[in-house]
């Protein structure tokens, strides 16, 4: 309430966001369900630029944001007078004056006509019933736009103009009640801009990054609150298949937004929203997409097990000069975030993990998924994520529960540690000369491979056992694309003919 009311630049906050915290989780959180480095970090980021993200849940709303108003417009402070500066700059003052007075009339004409055309905001101490602010505030025609806008219902319309909401001191019980009871109805809000305009905003499953977006191209602000005590606490799935499926939703839902015409790529602009506030809303709409270059640079080291081959070419020592300055600088910045947001080394490696893990299996098939919505209009089943309970401890932890997500990233541990074995049992046939060029080789692999470590303790489970289900699928996916490689790009041998040139019909 204080950052709501506070005189200075309370009236421009629509929301007072806060941080999640959860109960039930396992003492390493192995699969990053405590979102430390998004709460801790990126969100104290963007409370400096205009606002957090409406995260949809632990948030304390104004009533104009949520009604499609626009964010009032602050008045400049006065400028300074000649009466501090010496008496030779007065005669430059008061010439300046006269060009200003005519400049002055002309914005006052135009700020008039803009205040004319823009929405009705919040109104300060209403003492009269509901049915004189409206036939003061607005005419005929306003009163049939702010209907089509919220409805039918006068008592409630009449409502939106005022500040704190309510109805009128004379109103009768039964009148209310059958107003409210209209209000509630489902097809209430048919033909009007619930949804579009007002309200929560309809068109994905993640309905809280469009319902903030569309406030910041108001001209709101929101402001991030992070008390010592938690002030809303929830439960969060420890189960590896339901934690995947809940990625699955907030990717699907930043996919359909990219697909829609609320993009924040292409939408909003003039609305009073900052550039760097518009970048965060894109980052949160392409990450889905960044599967893909993921998908092939976990793939990619294998496959140089495999084929003798490294990922790039020999570089120039300028080239590794630039790279290794581009990594310790990304290495210094993740240093600094977390000395600032108080995030411990091991929150952020096991963010840095499950990105990975939720990048392969979640983000991919969000991203198929809502292309064959969007695009092709095949509408795919959702199932509500199961949160932990409370009859055992980490009981739902080593829980296993069949999911076509399991597939990818198992595929991708399976072809990386037979990578492994095949690079390192070629080096020992071959002699020491071959050990250099496989360290480079094996270094990326075993990067994946740890990245993907938690993962891989999900699927063992308490019995320390892969379900045999997924290792089978698992494996016949693994030999499809060892196969495809095999015939795209044959093996050479050793002691005999190339096989690139003469194929399976070579003599011996």
């Amino acid at each position: 309430m204080c950052f709501l009311m506070d005189p200075i630049s309370g009236k421009k906050v629509c929301y007072v966001q806060f941080p999640q915290r959860f109960d039930g989780i396992d003492r390493h959180d192995r699969y990053s369900n405590r979102n430390v480095v998004f709460f801790d970090i990126n969100m104290k980021g963007l409370d400096g630029i205009q606002g957090p993200i409406y995260v949809g849940t632990g948030c304390v709303f104004r009533r104009q944001a949520l009604y499609g108003y626009d964010a009032p417009v602050t008045k400049k402070p006065p400028g300074k007078t000649c009466n501090c500066l010496p008496k030779w700059c007065c005669c430059l003052c008061c010439c300046s004056r006269k060009n200003k007075k005519t400049n002055q009339k002309k914005t006052v004409k135009k700020s008039k006509q803009r205040e004319a055309s823009k929405q009705i905001h919040a109104l300060e101490n209403i003492e009269e019933g509901i049915s004189d602010s409206i036939s003061q505030k607005s005419s005929e025609a306003s009163q049939m736009k702010l209907e089509k806008k919220f409805g039918q219902s006068p008592v409630f319309v009449a409502s939106t103009l005022l500040e704190n909401g309510g109805g009128p001191r004379n109103a009768i019980p039964p009148s209310l009640l059958s107003e409210a009871i209209q209000v509630i109805s489902c097809g209430y809000e048919d033909k009007t801009e619930w949804g579009k305009e007002v309200g929560w905003i309809y068109g994905s499953v993640t309905e809280d990054i469009l319902t903030g977006f569309k406030m910041y191209c108001h001209g709101w602000r929101s402001v991030y609150c992070m008390p010592k005590q938690p002030a809303f606490k929830g439960s969060a799935p420890i189960n590896l298949s339901d934690r995947l499926h809940q990625v699955l939703r907030w990717a699907l839902g930043s996919v359909e937004i990219f697909l829609s015409r609320h993009c924040p790529i292409w939408y909003g602009y003039g609305g009073g929203m900052k550039w760097l506030e518009r970048f965060s809303y894109i980052n949160s709409v392409l990450y889905p997409w960044t599967s893909i270059p993921l998908l092939v640079y976990c793939t990619l080291p294998a496959i140089c097990l495999l084929t003798g081959k490294f990922i790039v070419p020999e570089i120039s020592n300028y080239a590794g000069v630039v790279f290794m300055a581009l990594f310790v600088s990304i290495a210094v910045t993740g240093i600094l975030e977390m000395q600032w947001g108080g995030v411990g080394i091991d929150d952020w490696w096991r963010n840095e993990q499950f990105w990975v893990i939720g990048g392969v299996s979640s983000h991919l098939f969000a991203l198929f998924q809502g292309l064959l919505k969007v695009l092709a209009g095949v509408s795919t089943s959702f199932t509500v994520t199961s949160k932990a309970a409370d009859d055992g401890e980490f009981s739902e932890l080593y829980l296993f529960k069949w999911t076509s997500l399991l597939i990818p990233p198992t595929t991708l541990l399976i072809i990386n540690v037979v990578g492994v074995v095949v690079g390192v049992s070629d080096a020992i046939n071959n002699g020491y000369d071959s050990w250099g060029p496989l360290f480079g080789r094996l270094f990326f692999a075993l990067w994946v491979i740890i990245h993907l470590y938690p993962f891989l303790k999900g699927l063992l489970g308490k019995e320390d056992r892969m379900p045999t289900i997924i290792l089978v699928w698992s494996i016949l996916l693994a030999s499809i694309l060892t196969l495809m490689w095999v015939r795209i790009n044959p093996f050479v041998s050793k002691d005999g003919p190339v096989l690139e040139i003469c194929g399976l019909n070579c003599d011996d």
